[in-house]
């Protein structure tokens, strides 16, 4: 139940979930961290982060901070911050990074190409972005 004391609930504490069994097709935008533990097909926007379970099955653009890939990840990445591929995770498609901030956990898969720069017309833009908002 929500309090009337506390209407607005955005902010750090904004988590989207996505749970096992779940399908999604079309564009999630989360001001906060975003789990999925379903399937998503699309585009994916995650002010903070993204998680993918080990049952998550993502086929999609993703813009984020950081993600971490424990299931299944097809598409284009974009990520400001850190990328870990775990164990189970499977990541098939192109990442592109500010930074060389990937981890890939032995057993993981990495099918692709990691382009790093800070020169990316995709991270002017969010940066830009994140500006005008109020």
């Amino acid at each position: 139940m929500l309090s009337r004391k506390n209407p607005d609930i955005k902010g750090s504490k904004t988590i989207t979930i996505i749970a096992e069994g779940v399908t999604v097709d079309g564009k999630i935008n989360s001001p906060g961290s975003t789990r999925i533990d379903g399937t998503v097909t699309g585009e994916i926007v995650a002010d903070k982060e993204i998680v993918i379970g080990k049952e998550g099955k993502v086929d999609a653009t993703v813009r984020t901070k950081d993600a971490i890939v424990a299931g299944s990840f097809k598409g284009e990445m974009i990520a400001s911050g850190e990328v870990e591929i775990s164990s189970t995770g499977k990541f098939i498609g192109n990442l592109t990074q500010k930074d060389a901030l990937l981890t890939i956990a032995k057993g993981g898969l990495f099918k692709g190409q990691s382009i790093i720069g800070t020169g990316n017309d995709s991270f002017k833009q969010a940066e830009e972005k994140k500006e005008t908002k109020p």
